[in-house]
C-alpha cells in the first residue's frame, strides 16, 4: 500500500527536483518521462542510460549526492 507521502507526489512536480538533484552531480538523463500507464501509480519512467551514467548514478548515491 502506497504511504500518504507516496499518495501526494504529482509525478510532473517530482520530475523537476529530481532532474535538479541529478544535474547538480553531473547526471542528465536522457528521456525522463511520466508513465501514463499507470496513473494511479505515477510513476515516473526514468528511461535508458549508458553503463558509464549508470555508474556515476550509483556512484552518486552512494555517496549522498555529494561529490
Amino acid at each position: 500500500m502506497a504511504t500518504k507521502e507516496q499518495q501526494d507526489s504529482a509525478p510532473f512536480t517530482a520530475m523537476k527536483p529530481l532532474r535538479a538533484a541529478l544535474n547538480g552531480v553531473g547526471i542528465v538523463l536522457p528521456s525522463p518521462a511520466v508513465d501514463a500507464a499507470s496513473p494511479q501509480l505515477r510513476p515516473i519512467e526514468l528511461g535508458r542510460v549508458r553503463a558509464d551514467v549508470a555508474a556515476r548514478l550509483a556512484q552518486a548515491l552512494q555517496q549522498g549526492g555529494r561529490e
